[in-house]
């Protein structure tokens, strides 16, 4: 991870797709005097699980995924955030440390705002307004996926994890998906065993719903994969 220079807040159309648009001019003007840019390279920890944040991270370019350790030791991926999101923002509102860990799946840039500067902007109600709102939204998700962790099959997981890779991250001229994971960590967004989710891999190759090249996975038939998520 390397610090690099300063962009300006109050020009940066990333904002726009996060809490810091609520924000006014003088309040972005504060905040790009004070943060910081840092940059990681695939594989660097942002932060740990456990860690008390000092701040929040918001992404310029680059996909974290964000896991959560279970009790028999075994990482699941809750969400792969991209441009424009907020990490860390539970820090605004409590002191508790991190429930999750942020770790570059690619080369990223991120910018880092103290916590200490941005409570000096609580009085801005909009801004908070939009924090919550965000923390609620990914509670909501993070609900959902437990609920399908419970009652969905392993195909249909991962024809759900495929359908969202490419309606999110898009795919390539040669139609594969542009966030390319490995094996491990795409079951562990599918929640599956990663020998159930390869053979799964592998049923959806021999019925040409996929095709596979390496790491890379190209979607042949979405609407068959929308059925296979879909089924109850």
């Amino acid at each position: 991870m390397k610090n690099l220079g300063k962009s300006r807040c109050e020009s940066c159309i990333i904002r726009h797709l996060n809490s810091f648009k609520a924000l006014n001019k003088e309040e972005l003007i504060k905040i790009s005097s004070i943060k910081e840019i840092k940059s990681f390279k695939k594989g660097e920890v942002i932060f740990g699980e456990g860690k008390r944040l000092k701040g929040v991270y918001c992404i310029k370019s680059g996909n974290p995924k964000l896991s959560k350790m279970s009790d028999n030791g075994k990482n699941h991926i809750v969400k792969i955030a991209s441009r424009g999101d907020l990490l860390g923002q539970r820090s605004l509102i409590s002191e508790s440390p991190s429930n999750l860990s942020a770790v570059a799946l690619n080369d990223m840039e991120v910018c880092f705002v103290p916590k200490d500067h941005i409570i000096d902007l609580t009085e801005n109600k909009s801004f908070i307004k939009e924090v919550l709102v965000n923390m609620t939204n990914e509670l909501k998700i993070a609900n959902d996926n437990i609920v399908e962790m419970a009652q969905k099959k392993v195909n249909q997981r991962t024809a759900k994890a495929l359908l969202y890779l490419e309606e999110n991250f898009g795919f390539d001229a040669e139609g594969y998906l542009i966030l390319v994971l490995s094996r491990e960590d795409f079951s562990n967004v599918v929640g599956a065993a990663k020998e159930a989710f390869i053979r799964t891999l592998s049923e959806f190759k021999k019925n040409k719903l996929i095709s596979l090249s390496g790491k890379k996975i190209k979607i042949l038939d979405k609407e068959k994969l929308q059925q296979i998520a879909s089924f109850s």
